[in-house]
C-alpha cells in the first residue's frame, strides 16, 4: 500500500471512530456520571498512549524534559484531557447529542477569535464574515430553529459545550510553545490529567462517597478512554503523516459531525431536528471558509 493510501486509510479510520463516540458519551452517562466518566477514560487514554509511546520506541524522550517542561505540561493536562472533558461530559449529561455534537465543533473558530489576542494575529474582514456565518448556525442550533424569537432552549447548558471549543483551543494554542514529540507530549500532559482527575474524585468521595460502577460503565470509558482520548488522535496523526499534504486528508474531518448525528439517531435514538442540520451547515460552511483565510490555518488541520 502506497503512502497516500495509507494517509486515507487512516484519515477515514479515524473519522468512523471519532463519529462513535458521541454516542458512547450518552450511552456510558447511563451507567457512571461525568466526573466518574472523566477519571476512568482518563486512566484507559493514558494506558493505551503509554503502549503507544512503548511500541514507537519514544520513551527515551521523557528524559529530555526538564521540570519547567513538566510543569508546562501540568498546565497542558489540566487544559486536556481534565478540563476540557470534565466540560464536554457535564454537557452531553444534561443536552440531546446532538447539540453537545454540533456545539462543541466550534472549536476552530474559537482557535481563530483566540489567536488574535495571544498569538498576536491579525484577523481579515473575510475570517469575520466567517465567523458570523458559523454563529448564527449556533444560534439556529440553540434556539431549535427560532430564530427571530430568539427562545433558546437550554442557554445554560448551551454554553458548556461551547465553553469545551475554547478550552480545546486553548489547548492548541498553548501546545504549540512545547516542541517535544507529539506522543511523549500526550502522554505526560494525560499522566497530569489523570492526577487531577484523582484529586477531584477524592474531594467528592470526602463528601458525597464512592461506589465502583459497574461492567457496563466501566466497557462505555474504556471505549471512550481508547476511541476519543487516546488511539484515534494517533491514528489522525498517522494519516497527517502519510498524507503528501495534509489538505488531502484534512477535508475529512467535515464529516465527523455528519456521521455523528446519524450513528446517535441510530444508537440512541435522537430525532435529528431539522434545525440541527442546517445550523451544522452554516459552521462548517464558516469553518471551510476562515480555513484559507485564517494564518493559523496549518494548525486547524492538525486539529479535530
Amino acid at each position: 500500500m502506497d503512502t497516500q493510501k495509507k494517509a486515507y486509510t487512516f484519515a477515514i479510520l479515524a473519522v468512523i471512530l471519532w463519529s462513535t463516540v458521541a454516542s458512547a458519551f450518552k450511552l456510558s452517562l447511563r451507567y457512571v456520571d461525568y466526573i466518574e466518566l472523566l477519571l476512568y477514560a482518563s486512566f484507559f487514554s493514558t494506558c493505551v498512549i503509554f503502549i503507544v509511546l512503548i511500541l514507537q520506541k519514544k520513551l527515551h524522550l521523557l528524559k529530555k524534559y526538564s521540570l519547567k517542561d513538566f510543569l508546562f505540561a501540568a498546565f497542558l493536562g489540566f487544559l486536556n484531557p481534565f478540563l476540557y472533558y470534565i466540560v464536554l461530559f457535564k454537557a452531553y449529561s444534561i443536552l440531546p447529542a446532538q447539540e453537545a455534537i454540533t456545539l462543541n465543533y466550534t472549536w476552530p473558530l474559537m482557535l481563530v477569535l483566540l489567536s488574535i489576542p495571544l498569538l498576536k494575529q491579525k484577523i481579515k474582514l473575510l475570517s469575520i464574515i466567517a465567523i458570523v456565518i458559523s454563529f448564527f448556525g449556533v444560534i439556529i442550533i440553540a434556539t431549535r430553529g427560532n430564530v427571530a424569537g430568539l427562545n433558546f432552549s437550554d442557554i445554560r447548558g448551551d454554553l458548556l459545550p461551547l465553553s469545551s471549543a475554547v478550552i480545546w483551543a486553548l489547548f492548541w494554542i498553548f501546545s504549540l510553545k512545547d516542541k517535544h514529540d507529539v506522543v511523549p507530549k500526550l502522554f505526560v500532559s494525560f499522566c497530569f490529567g489523570l492526577f487531577f482527575s484523582i484529586v477531584l474524585i477524592f474531594i467528592r468521595s470526602s463528601v458525597a462517597g464512592f461506589s465502583l460502577p459497574n461492567i457496563k460503565g466501566i466497557l462505555g470509558s474504556a471505549y471512550v478512554g481508547f476511541f476519543e482520548m487516546g488511539l484515534t488522535f494517533i491514528v489522525w496523526l498517522s494519516a497527517l503523516k502519510y498524507a503528501k499534504t495534509t489538505a488531502q486528508v484534512s477535508n475529512f474531518i467535515y464529516i465527523t459531525p455528519f456521521l455523528s448525528l446519524f450513528v446517535v439517531s441510530i444508537v440512541i435514538g435522537e430525532k435529528i431536528l431539522f434545525s440541527t442540520i442546517i445550523g451544522l451547515m452554516f459552521i462548517i460552511a464558516g469553518i471551510i471558509l476562515q480555513r484559507y483565510t485564517s494564518p493559523i490555518k496549518q494548525n486547524l488541520r492538525n486539529g479535530r
